[in-house]
């Protein structure tokens, strides 16, 4: 089978995926054995099924994932969340459109310990949708603020995008969680400068809370330091090489546990439930992984990968210009299916090209992460958008996409500001041992 017939085979799945209602991570699995199959023969498909299934889900750097899942969850079921919320309130609340500002810094807090886009915007929802109503905020700047602000949970560390991203290439999760800090900062400050400007320009959309004093500010610090533990045990762990990744997510679980526990805020049936919301994330991931796995097998064995990559590195463009290419290519990709989905896909075939191009593979994956929050909020598959409109109910799908698109320049110009200044990754995650 040529690299033209491996091209060919991924865009006729990427039409299967968006025409049958077939689970993506069975839908790449099946079509990685039928390729394999047809290529080499059906007995290397079943070898490939066996050996590769058995190597992925046997491999202990695979742990990360429901390690730092179950911190999340539990985070979640013991309300972390709203102490975050208050505090940052207490800082932000009094600024024009400071209760827009101070769900996105919430959101940035929770993902710090959290990681995940649904469980962000489903919390920031249920907590700062009333406070925000209250207070007479538009709906637009509401579900704008709160959809976009949830993506924080991808870039910020721990991330599971970068965590599936550093298994499936092969990189170093520790190196990929430092170089995401400040990308995630940074897309976290150009969404507050965000909101600000949209309710100076036009104030009814967010009219200014009561004001603080310095006193109260302070006093409301204790509230955050739940999530500051968590984050501290995991980055420091990781960067003085006490850790693995995967045991740095089993202390901040226990840490997380421990604390809810002493705080009277985790329930036996709380505990219950982030147990089985664990189960079932982690093993939706676990999935897409595996068939990732089989289908990437098939498009090596088509050598589309070398072949693009060879291709790509004689072709008489910048390879700034190739990067922003691919760029574009994920986020109209993100549009129309789920983002890690697409990224699994993609990365068998994109990541030999930025290796070609000469780009560190740290940096591509902060990258790939910046883009792929994008594909949680932009139509029609924004799953962070319907987990808004859903859960506040008044607010329609088409009010929180519109909300959403203020947001959008953030992460380009994020992006541009990783490109312009690779020390913005390099730098922290250089200081990481392994």
């Amino acid at each position: 089978m040529t690299p033209i017939d491996g091209a060919i085979w991924t865009i006729l799945m990427l039409c299967a995926m968006l025409l049958l209602r077939i689970p993506v991570g069975f839908l790449m699995g099946i079509a990685g054995f039928l390729g394999i199959g047809y290529a080499v023969s059906w007995k290397a498909a079943l070898n490939t099924v066996a050996t590769d299934i058995w190597q992925t889900f046997s491999a202990y750097g695979l742990t990360v994932i429901p390690m730092f899942v179950l911190m999340g969850q539990i985070c979640f079921y013991s309300q972390v969340n709203e102490r975050l919320y208050r505090t940052a309130y207490k800082w932000f609340g009094s600024i024009r459109g400071g209760l827009a500002i101070t769900t996105i810094m919430a959101c940035a807090g929770f993902a710090a310990i959290c990681g995940s886009n649904t469980a962000t915007a489903a919390t920031m929802t249920a907590v700062a949708l009333p406070e925000m109503k209250k207070y007479r905020y538009d709906p637009l700047i509401i579900s704008g603020s709160i959809a976009a602000g949830s993506t924080l949970g991808v870039v910020i560390p721990p991330s599971v995008v970068l965590v599936v991203y550093g298994i499936y290439t092969g990189s170093s999760i520790g190196k990929l969680f430092f170089g995401s800090f400040l990308p995630g900062l940074i897309l976290a400050g150009f969404m507050a400068i965000t909101s600000f400007l949209m309710c100076s320009m036009k104030t009814e959309l967010g009219p200014k809370g009561p004001k603080t004093s310095m006193f109260e500010k302070i006093k409301s610090l204790p509230d955050a330091l739940d999530m500051v533990l968590l984050f501290a045990i995991i980055m420091v762990s990781l960067y003085a090489g006490i850790f693995t990744p995967s045991e740095a997510g089993a202390a901040g679980s226990v840490v997380a546990i421990i604390i809810s526990i002493l705080r009277r805020r985790l329930t036996l049936k709380g505990f219950f439930d982030a147990v089985i919301d664990t189960l079932r994330v982690s093993c939706l991931i676990f999935v897409l992984v595996a068939g990732a796995t089989l289908f990437g097998r098939f498009i090596a064995v088509t050598r589309l990968p070398y072949v693009a990559a060879e291709w790509v590195g004689s072709l008489p463009y910048p390879g700034w210009v190739i990067l922003w290419s691919m760029l574009v290519i994920y986020i109209i990709g993100g549009c129309v299916m789920d983002a890690l989905a697409f990224l699994l896909i993609t990365v068998p075939i994109f990541f030999p090209v930025a290796l070609k191009l000469g780009y560190d593979p740290i940096w591509f994956g902060v990258v790939l992460t910046v883009v792929t929050t994008m594909g949680a909020v932009t139509p029609p598959v924004g799953i962070s958008a319907y987990v808004v409109s859903g859960m506040s109910k008044e607010i329609p799908l088409s009010t929180v996409f519109k909300g959403v698109i203020f947001f959008l320049p953030s992460y380009v110009f994020t992006l541009i500001l990783i490109n312009l200044f690779p020390e913005l990754v390099t730098f922290l995650s250089g200081l990481v041992r392994y």
